[in-house]
């Protein structure tokens, strides 16, 4: 089938679509390898793995999963979506996320937020969710420091580095760092030391005020974010509304956020109803998108993706 007409919007601002994992839907590595030659051939700009260290269901760690990706693949970007800074340490993260970058050749994409209160990895990684903003805030500005700076000293509440050199460092220069999370503090986060925003389970209505704010607090911060980072996502499936495996996943999505309009958030249907959710977006202020796949088996994964990278991709990456 030959792709859509492209949707009306801004034609000077760059759309790229990625690609996104929740979980581990393969039955052995062999089978996520063949998934990921698959993006690597067809014109997926991204891949994009959640975070999560505490499941019952088969997780990738997100950070492994993208040192192994630099070796894995020669074209693909990558990114985390997001991993959560605040119960892990600054500076390993920010060597992890350097020599990724290095041996890619400039391919990472890192995204960080601050996790949720009700995450399990609080009590068991034994840190503390109070003030996690505030541990963030700290980590990150290390982190952007560290990846920059010959050395870096630093006095704070949570962290005190003295005369602290990584190498070698990230390819990227800066190397980006986009944030997670809607909040007034995210909000804020993204405006002071982020270079880009990555929506999170939000519909485009929702979506587009925390753009707004982030585009009006960045400008007073003085740092005012390219109009091309802002990133958001959802579900997509070829087929119909109906199909068990899209419910299913409905309700999923229902039960992590009970507020969710879940019909304006998942897309199933044919290349033109995908197309039209990009463009709800896009009219939100999005420009970077990760689209996950509902299928039911690897090879309905990789049937999805096939269609995603003929029927969609060539409107915005041809």
């Amino acid at each position: 089938m030959p792709p859509c007409a492209p949707p009306s919007a801004s034609p000077s601002l760059a759309i790229r679509i990625g690609i996104g994992l929740a979980g581990f839907p393969f039955e052995g590595p062999r089978d996520f390898w063949r998934w990921i030659e698959l993006c690597e051939e067809s014109g997926v700009d991204s891949f994009w793995q959640s975070d999560r260290l505490v499941s019952r269901q088969p997780q990738l760690e997100s950070i492994t999963a993208m040192a192994a990706l630099a070796g894995g693949t020669s074209r693909l970007k990558f990114g985390m979506g997001v991993t959560v800074v605040s119960y892990r340490d600054p500076l390993v993260l920010a060597k992890e996320c350097a020599t990724i970058d290095y041996l890619s050749s400039g391919r990472l994409l890192p995204a960080f937020g601050v996790g949720p209160e009700a995450a399990p990895e609080w009590r068991a990684a034994g840190v503390s969710k109070k003030r996690r903003g505030a541990r963030a805030d700290e980590a990150l500005s290390l982190m952007a420091r560290l990846w920059s700076e010959e050395e870096v000293s630093f006095e704070g509440e949570f962290y005190r580095y003295h005369d602290v050199s990584i190498a070698p460092r990230p390819i990227q220069q800066p190397l980006p760092l986009w944030i997670g999370g809607s909040s007034p503090a995210a909000v804020r986060r993204t405006a002071r030391l982020g270079t880009g925003w990555l929506a999170g389970i939000q519909t485009p209505d929702r979506v587009a005020p925390v753009i707004a704010a982030i585009r009006t607090a960045s400008a007073e911060a003085g740092r005012p974010l390219d109009p091309e980072h802002y990133g958001a996502g959802f579900p997509f499936r070829f087929g119909g509304p109906q199909e068990a495996v899209v419910q299913r996943t409905a309700r999923v999505f229902a039960g992590l956020s009970p507020d969710l309009d879940v019909t304006r958030y998942v897309a199933a249907g044919d290349a033109a109803a995908i197309l039209a959710r990009i463009e709800e977006y896009r009219a939100a202020g999005a420009t970077k998108f990760i689209l996950r796949p509902i299928a039911e088996s690897v090879q309905d994964l990789i049937e999805q993706t096939r269609r995603l990278a003929g029927e969609v991709l060539p409107v915005f990456h041809g």
